[in-house]
């Protein structure tokens, strides 16, 4: 186990000066959890952190605000609407305010950008001619996540989001994976060097997301409670889920038991409706997003959690923080057969095969039929999570692809603007 001192060596965080500035467009901090963690690991390493995230509607909605040590930048950002051209507004909006935000920050040692979209390469580059060195954290594989999201097939637009993601790859000094399958996409398609890509896997904080007891109300006078967490986006299966349960109801005829939903996204009013038309409504609870405390007094109720994503060509890849979330808590899951689902949850979950409503249901009536079952995957998930899955190792590999970063690199100075270039001239 590494002390914190070797933390801060690893990172050069004990090197006078390091400054690091986190981008980030699709979330705002300290509301990305993934993002949040890598802030607080760095600080903690002693680099002098920076974040520039857009505000969110109803939590992170100061424009400057100072957390922990954490100095974060925020700008406002309407979520695009009305297809391509409201991307084009929304990303258009959110880079010229970042390089708004990063003059105002001033020079760095290291730019850290995490995607999506596959655009912030490009203050990246603005700021590697002044002397930073690029860290690319790939939180997704967009041309995966376009052909899933938007079903059009490699038309003109998977391609161009194509040529961004190689242009990102390829302005990367280092690049952070979320997972294996993420890092041989880098080394496979991005033509990275394998040790210029560290995998850091996204992992709940333990100390702070833990069980508490169980509350029998939130069943709502039923025997059982079963819980989905997450966004609810077009590939993220909440009508698979919904589907599901309507089998479990017709089909397997089993009606013991309520459901809820807990978090927000594009398709949150089309969900809802959804769970109208197939007569839903009475046994599934939709929260929308709810604090910290609330969706751990779900958790710690529910008999079974839900992971529903269908296999498509991102899902199968990505690894799923509600699995992780799920696992801390001790639940078990029923979840599709997906590559990285399998890798992160092991025999803490059972699958179904790839899409298939009716046996998600199946396994979902077996797991509330067996309580014995029940407690040994949630023992299972909490001892994965705790070990080889912990956030402690993706801590170290952080660090670890810092300090490949900044090798040789000397701190550029927070009091000398020109320092940077001077340097990138020389």
């Amino acid at each position: 186990m590494l002390g914190d001192r070797s933390f801060g060596d690893m990172a050069g965080g004990d090197r006078p000066g390091r400054r690091a500035l986190i981008l980030v467009e699709n979330l705002s901090v300290p509301f990305d959890r993934r993002v949040w963690q890598e802030c607080t690991t760095l600080r903690d390493a002693g680099w002098e952190v920076h974040v520039i995230c857009p505000m969110g509607s109803k939590r992170d909605t100061e424009p400057e605000a100072e957390i922990d040590g954490v100095r974060i930048h925020r700008y406002p950002l309407r979520a695009a609407t009305g297809g391509p051209a409201g991307y084009l507004r929304e990303y258009g909006s959110a880079l010229w305010h970042t390089v708004r935000l990063a003059r105002k920050v001033g020079p760095v040692d290291v730019v850290h950008a995490c995607n999506p979209p596959d655009l912030l390469f490009l203050p990246a580059l603005w700021m590697k001619r002044r002397g930073a060195r690029f860290v690319f954290d790939q939180h997704d594989l967009v041309p995966e996540l376009y052909l899933s999201r938007f079903d059009r097939g490699q038309d003109l637009l998977y391609r161009a989001v194509c040529a961004l993601e190689r242009r990102t790859y390829r302005a990367a000094d280092i690049v952070l994976a979320t997972n294996e399958s993420y890092r041989d996409v880098a080394v496979r398609r991005g033509g990275r060097r394998p040790e210029d890509v560290f995998v850091v896997r996204s992992a709940p904080d333990i100390d702070r997301f833990h069980p508490v007891p169980p509350e029998p109300e939130l069943k709502r006078g039923k025997p059982h409670l079963l819980c989905y967490l997450g966004v609810m986006g077009p590939q993220d299966g909440v009508d698979y889920a919904l589907r599901a349960l309507a089998k479990l109801r017709d089909e397997v005829g089993r009606t013991d038991w309520h459901a809820v939903f807990v978090g927000a996204g594009d398709t949150f009013d089309a969900m809802v409706e959804l769970s109208r038309r197939l007569g839903l409504s009475e046994q599934v609870q939709f929260t929308g997003r709810v604090p910290d405390a609330d969706l751990v007094r779900y958790l710690s109720t529910a008999d079974v959690c839900l992971s529903p994503d269908p296999h498509n060509p991102l899902n199968d890849v990505s690894t799923m923080n509600k699995v992780l979330e799920y696992m801390v808590m001790g639940r078990p899951i029923v979840s599709f057969d997906l590559r990285e689902a399998r890798v992160s949850a092991g025999d803490a979950a059972v699958y179904a095969p790839a899409n298939d409503e009716a046996e998600f249901a199946k396994l979902i009536a077996l797991l509330l039929d067996d309580p014995e079952q029940r407690a040994r995957m949630g023992k299972i998930g909490q001892e994965r999570i705790s070990g080889q899955l912990s956030w402690r190792n993706s801590q170290a590999s952080l660090l670890a692809a810092y300090a490949a970063a900044c090798r040789d690199h000397a701190p550029v100075s927070a009091g000398d603007p020109d320092r940077a270039g001077k340097r990138q001239r020389r």
